[in-house]
């Protein structure tokens, strides 16, 4: 059967190598090894600049890893056509790839920044770059198989563990290494070099003498021009990043900087209100963020008030309204990236806007993630803030979800409230009912409001291709006890306000009752119902 099977499928003749076959192979099994590490680095990256750019990261990685799957198929029926002259087609392959690959965040970056779609592009390179990968096995199974045709199922063993084992180092590399060393365009340009290196030695050195003397001159000078296209990408990279970052931002960037959590920028005059930017979404803006801490804060601190914890609430701007009342005697703010306070405590415009709330004694800062802090916490918070990113944005479900705020009430002291931000009314009212319905399943009793601006774009963020706000703009609020329905209304002895009243708040209690739909299911987990 296997003579027969020989009859049929010619072997090809063994190329002659520059070294001995088993080393031979075990560069070819190398190759693999670090090809299928750039590949997984190529996908990780399109996944998180998605999420960043796009947001609701589960539908960005669903189209990658589905779209590039289904690419890698196609590629490897392509296959077929370049095993005839595999030397040359792998070469050309892994060029392709490395070009593609290295440079697709930073195309991605500039499709967000000066055309405002990228999902067409992430579609594209997801698309291309499946295809390429898909190619490698076939063409490597070829290459592997000039050197020797003995043992054919131990020669697909050895190649799909050496592409399995470098996905896994791709995989652990982009996390800890690259991302947070490099960033992902520079990142993305290194990984795209080594693939062209990796690509580029196997095939003009180990299988040089499979190629003719042209082949070999146009590998090399391709060779070369793509290594000097990601050198140069490399070395302009910052001048890019900055140039986009003003075609996002506008010319009035003031701070940029990336935390191991997020960017932060911060834009405005020097001498004017600062606008703050996580991750591309606005996340305070300076013109009237008065409007929405004043009313999350001060229809909370109705009541006993002396310690307040804030969950989230890094820029300051909520313990400004906290430390308002003096019979308040702690502030215990909880915020994940310590790189957002730091700016608060440090920046002028900034700490200027917050009413250097840090410098007060009365202030503790935890940096350390909302959900798991609180597993740990003692009780006895009269009031509970929960100023937090908006529940569209996939990393933060978990802290709209029925488990976090059955966690919030075991921190509460008798007769305490919650305050919770929970996106807009107008724009989105099935995620702010959805965050109602939460809480009332963890046992809460809800009272509904929100707070108007004419312009802002506070949760739901700009409008990223210009970066200017949406108008008008709504902030869905909840004031909740546990086990009772909190009457909405203001401390007597509040400070005075710039844009709150009882009236106020009676009306927009009004208008936000309004919108109110079909019960609808909470929030948990497993079962996580915002979608941005």
């Amino acid at each position: 059967m296997i003579d027969r099977q020989e009859q049929l499928s010619p072997p090809q003749s063994a190329v002659c190598l520059p070294v001995r076959p088993d080393a031979g192979r075990f560069l070819v099994l190398a190759a693999v090894f670090v090809c299928a590490a750039c590949g997984l680095v190529y996908e990780l990256e399109l996944v998180a600049l998605a999420s960043y750019l796009i947001g609701d990261s589960v539908t960005q990685a669903s189209v990658v890893l589905s779209v590039m799957v289904f690419a890698m198929g196609i590629g490897s029926l392509l296959a077929k056509r370049l095993r005839c002259r595999a030397a040359v087609g792998f070469g050309l392959l892994e060029l392709t790839l490395a070009l593609v690959g290295g440079c697709s965040a930073m195309v991605m970056y500039a499709a967000f920044a000066w055309i405002g779609e990228s999902r067409v592009v992430l579609v594209a390179f997801s698309l291309a770059i499946g295809v390429l990968i898909g190619a490698e096995i076939p063409l490597l199974m070829s290459l592997i198989q000039r050197i020797s045709r003995r043992d054919a199922e131990g020669t697909v063993a050895d190649l799909f563990a050496a592409d399995y084992v470098g996905a896994l180092v791709g995989g652990l590399a982009f996390p800890f290494l690259l991302l947070p060393w490099l960033g992902q365009l520079t990142g993305g340009l290194l990984t795209g070099a080594v693939n062209a290196i990796a690509g580029g030695s196997l095939v003009l050195w180990l299988f040089r003498r499979d190629l003719t003397p042209r082949s070999r001159g146009w590998l090399l000078v391709a060779n070369v021009l793509v290594l000097a296209v990601l050198a140069t990408a490399t070395a302009l990279v910052d001048d890019f990043e900055r140039a986009a970052r003003r075609a996002v931002y506008g010319d009035r960037v003031r701070v940029a900087v990336h935390t191991d959590i997020q960017e932060v920028v911060l834009t405005g005059r020097p001498s004017g209100p600062p606008d703050l930017f996580l991750d591309g979404r606005l996340r305070v803006s300076g013109r009237d963020e008065y409007r929405f801490h004043e009313a999350l804060v001060h229809p909370a601190m109705r009541g006993p008030h002396a310690r307040v914890l804030i969950l989230g609430g890094g820029d300051g701007l909520a313990a400004r309204e906290v430390l308002r009342y003096r019979s308040v005697t702690s502030v215990t703010i909880v915020e994940l990236d310590p790189g957002v306070v730091r700016l608060a405590r440090t920046d002028p415009a900034l700490t200027e806007l917050n009413d250097r709330a840090y410098r007060d004694p009365r202030t503790r800062v935890v940096t350390e993630d909302a959900f798991s802090w609180l597993r740990s916490a003692r009780g006895g918070y009269d009031v509970v803030i929960a100023d937090l990113p908006d529940p569209g944005i996939t990393p933060s479900t978990k802290l709209y979800s029925q488990e976090f705020y059955g966690l919030v009430a075991r921190v509460l002291a008798d007769r305490g409230r919650l305050a919770v931000h929970a996106g807009p009314v107008t724009s989105r009212p099935r995620t702010y009912w959805t965050v109602d319905a939460t809480l009332r399943a963890a046992g809460f009793g809800t009272s509904p409001y929100r707070a108007t601006a004419r312009a802002s774009g506070f949760a739901a963020g700009p409008d990223r291709a210009t970066g200017r706000a949406f108008e008008p703009y709504d902030w869905g609020l909840l004031l909740a006890a546990p086990g009772r329905t909190p009457e909405l209304g203001l401390d007597p002895r509040a400070p005075r306000l710039r844009s709150l009243s009882r009236a106020v708040l009676a009306a927009e209690a009004w208008g936000t009752e309004r919108t109110r739909g079909r019960d609808l299911p909470p929030s948990t987990l497993v079962h996580p119902r915002y979608t941005e």
